[in-house]
């Protein structure tokens, strides 16, 4: 016999309870779920099913082999079905993780543009600064800001922002402007409220050596724009990326704190699980970004 089909009727019976609801599940006989299971159990020369008038049960080796068994006839039930999706155009539902800012500002404005190409899509966006576990929380697919040094993952480059320090003309009037890392002590400086670490800037000085600046000031939010917002009424100094501030500084709105230091370059990337079929839906979606994205987001103010 099948030894696939040996070890789904063994499986079905465990999941059902009994032979009869077993076979019904199968679209078989009661004799033919029996006959696999016994064919089963003699192949391995060993009981699994502990049988009564009553009721069926698992030995403790069938419940070994029940486990073992549930996992193989999983990878298999999914092995059918990546054949099935690679014959098929992208569709279901897309689950997606986006930083605030780049999906508020960029990511939002587009999806439109996407549905409307693949309209048996339907996108699900989560717009948050934490770091989603992908596969425990069910995402398909992450936009994140930064290196990614995630192994588990698959990453693929969109494009590219930089951070500058940006402040208010109003703000350089009334405070002065640094001209110096070490100035931005006696600052007004705004940060992020999300992590511990947002309080701590990570800056280059122009000899190239990495400097970390603590920030304190007037006020902390877990939003971009709105620190953006706060630069522009003259509350203090905040360290944006350029897709924020960028249309500010050229409406003279925000200028470079210290115009001498190297701006901060980010790398903007679309993950996802690694190892696994990538599904059209996904890959439809990553193609979309970076056909989208590459080079069209500011990399500079």
């Amino acid at each position: 016999m099948d030894r696939l089909t040996e070890m789904e009727a063994f499986a079905m019976v465990i999941d059902q309870g009994g032979f009869t609801d077993a076979a019904k599940r199968m679209g078989i006989s009661k004799s033919a779920v029996s006959k696999h299971v016994s064919s089963l159990e003699a192949r391995l020369g060993a009981r699994l099913i502990n049988r009564t008038t009553r009721r069926v049960s698992p030995t403790e080796i069938g419940l070994a082999y029940y486990d073992r068994a549930r996992r193989v006839l999983n990878d298999a039930g999914e092995a059918d079905a990546l054949v099935t999706a690679m014959q098929s155009g992208p569709s279901g539902l897309l689950r997606i993780s986006v930083a605030t800012d780049f999906g508020v500002n960029h990511l939002g404005p587009v999806l439109n543009d996407f549905l409307m190409q693949f309209p048996d899509v339907s996108v699900n966006m989560e717009l948050s600064n934490r770091y989603v576990e992908l596969i425990s929380e069910g995402f398909d697919l992450a936009v994140r800001i930064g290196e990614t040094h995630d192994t588990s993952l698959r990453s693929r480059k969109l494009t590219e922002t930089t951070k500058r320090m940006i402040a208010s003309p109003a703000y350089f009037q009334k405070f002065g402007r640094p001209q110096k890392i070490d100035d931005l002590n006696t600052h007004k400086l705004l940060h992020y409220s999300g992590q511990a670490s947002d309080a701590v800037w990570n800056v280059t000085a122009p000899s190239g050596e990495r400097r970390q600046v603590r920030t304190s000031g007037w006020l902390s939010v877990n939003d971009g724009h709105s620190l953006l917002n706060a630069c522009i009424a003259g509350l203090g100094i905040a360290y944006l990326p350029s897709f924020l501030y960028a249309e500010a500084m050229e409406q003279g709105l925000v200028e470079d704190a210290i115009p001498d230091l190297p701006a901060n370059t980010q790398a903007i990337y679309a993950v996802s699980p690694q190892g696994r079929f990538t599904q059209p839906k996904v890959r439809a979606f990553v193609d979309f970004l970076v056909q989208t994205f590459s080079g069209k987001v500011p990399v500079d103010g």
